[in-house]
């Protein structure tokens, strides 16, 4: 398509009135008084969550313009990108006017918001029409197939639109994810082990693990863009890596937004270096995304706290050296207000003794993916933790603390899930060029090509969505809604991205031995995790209901 900028920039403003529409009636549905009623919403979920899907893929079409202008600007924005550009807003476009899913079974629809018949015949234009009419045909989707393919060997896979430094940091990390994690990463999967601490130990000398951590705590003091990029780098390679590094950001940022400047000295440089390994110690059996409701308990008793009560899913638990726990210190104040952030020190187990210090005990809970860390069911009884292991020596601050987490591990996991979509593709379209049948390779049939395009379409949607997520963080605005829409839709991605590769690679993708299994496994966890997809729907529409 000819002028397709100018052609994305005028679908975008009725992209933009729709929303606008749309607030408008679901705040009619919801609001009482100017704020969100509690019975309307969940009367009106399915409305509400709607809108902070269309929300989300008005910001993804934004930030892919933004994208796409940027690199005109720079003389490189080649045909590669132009027809990425073209097939998510033709794709975007026509599932916001017929139908946005939002889970495999459920589809959004302007009726279901209470619009209308015929409101996109009020605000539409012709270039929103022309791209959902003429913007993903087959012999354009045949070029971009074309192009995908006579781009493998160099791994472009259309320019991420990064400058040259996150370039050269993308690139180190690529080599060691390619050297280190890639060959062996299946084969850890398979028999269920704990990422060797060999690895780790390189990952410690790379500085993963102080990457966002400022430098007077020993730390390399980066962006959350680079975190962004190097996480999507790990992940491409393994989850299980990938998700490493979202131990120590969430022990790092409690530390660097609620800890005393004793506590930052203590414990942010060990971090850093990798000398200790943080967990994160907050659900609880039955409580899910209820924080509200932990029971926890966490007596003081002299120079210390006693901490009685059960905690689940706890990632990496068994070979952690510190974790970040909260716990309830009083049980007179129900709700948040009682609960408190801890720094508890434990020592490191392994599969023979998984919890060894004592007042704990536990065991693992075995899972489909997400497997080089392990997940764990941990019970404490009179587990003690000293008293000037309270994040910020006071009480009552901990669910407060953990919640001015949220934006960094949300972007941190959205950034995860686009490297195993990557990863997913790139599995996918290797199977697909070497895979012959009837007398050429299946990557030559127009439904198998389609899903590869359609993968790199997305993924670099999703990524651009999560790069400015971390841009916004960087520049200390407010991003939780940024976040959250990031990891909304790059868990999304990554799911569909797996289960087409493994499409793509029929009866054999069902085989345990190739890796796209793995892959299939790994990928579902991500719209559960930090923020289940109906959870995060429904915090990002409480924000935009009450935003002006």
């Amino acid at each position: 398509m000819d002028n397709i900028i100018a052609k994305c920039q005028e679908a975008q403003q009725t992209v933009d009135a729709y929303y606008n529409v749309a607030k408008e009636q679901v705040s009619k549905l919801v609001l009482v008084d100017g704020k969100v009623s509690k019975e309307a919403l969940n009367q009106e979920q399915h409305a509400a969550h709607g809108l902070a899907w269309i929300a989300t893929y008005k910001e993804t079409l934004r930030e892919m313009l933004s994208w796409a202008t940027n690199l005109e600007s720079e003389n490189r924005f080649t045909e590669y990108e132009k027809l990425i550009l073209q097939f998510i807003f033709s794709e975007y476009l026509c599932q916001i006017k017929t139908g946005i899913p939002m889970s495999q079974l459920e589809v959004i629809r302007p009726k279901d918001l209470g619009l209308k018949n015929g409101l996109f015949n009020e605000i539409d234009n012709n270039s929103f029409n022309d791209l959902i009419l003429n913007g993903n045909e087959s012999k354009d989707r045949l070029e971009l197939a074309n192009i995908i393919r006579e781009s493998v060997s160099s791994n472009n896979f259309g320019s991420l639109g990064i400058d040259e430094t996150s370039s050269m940091i993308r690139d180190q990390f690529n080599k060691f994810v390619e050297e280190h994690v890639t060959p062996y990463a299946h084969e850890w999967h398979l028999k269920d082990e704990l990422i060797p601490m060999s690895v780790i130990d390189k990952m410690s000398e790379l500085g993963i693990f102080g990457l966002t951590i400022p430098e007077e705590y020993g730390g390399l003091g980066m962006s959350k863009l680079a975190m962004c990029i190097v996480t999507e780098e790990l992940a491409r390679g393994y989850i299980g890596i990938g998700s490493l590094g979202t131990r120590t950001d969430i022990s790092s940022e409690l530390l660097l937004i609620g800890g005393t400047e004793e506590q930052k000295q203590k414990w942010l440089p060990k971090i850093a270096s990798g000398e200790i390994l943080p967990t994160a110690v907050f659900t609880e059996p039955n409580t899910g995304s209820d924080l509200a409701s932990l029971k926890t308990r966490a007596t003081a008793n002299g120079t210390h706290y006693s901490i009685t009560g059960n905690k689940t899913w706890i990632t990496h638990g068994a070979r952690s050296d510190l974790m970040t726990m909260l716990a309830r210190t009083n049980p007179e104040e129900k709700g948040y207000k009682g609960l408190s952030m801890f720094l508890a020190e434990k020592e490191r187990g392994d599969d023979d003794n998984m919890f060894p210090s004592e007042g704990m005990s536990g065991g693992e809970i075995e899972v489909l993916g997400y497997r080089g860390m392990k997940e764990y069911e941990i019970a404490f009884d009179d587990f003690k933790v000293k008293k000037e292991n309270l994040l910020g020596g006071e009480e009552g601050k901990g669910f407060k603390q953990l919640m001015e987490t949220f934006e960094s591990a949300r972007i941190q996991t959205a950034a995860r899930a686009v490297g195993v979509a990557q990863s997913s593709m790139e599995t996918g379209l290797k199977y697909a060029l070497d895979r012959n049948q009837f007398g050429k390779s299946i990557y030559e049939f127009p439904r198998v090509s389609s899903k590869i395009v359609s993968m790199v379409t997305e993924i670099m949607a999703a990524r651009q969505l999560t790069y400015y997520s971390a841009r916004e963080k960087d520049t200390g605005n407010r991003c939780d809604v940024e976040a959250g829409m990031a990891k909304l839709l790059g868990a999304r991605v990554a799911w569909a991205c797996s289960d087409n590769s493994l499409q793509i690679h029929g009866g054999n993708g069902f085989a345990l031995e190739y890796p796209i299994s793995r892959l299939l496994c790994d990928s579902r966890i991500l719209n559960i995790f930090e923020g289940a997809a109906e959870m995060q729907a429904e915090v990002i529409a409480r924000r935009l209901l009450t935003s002006n």
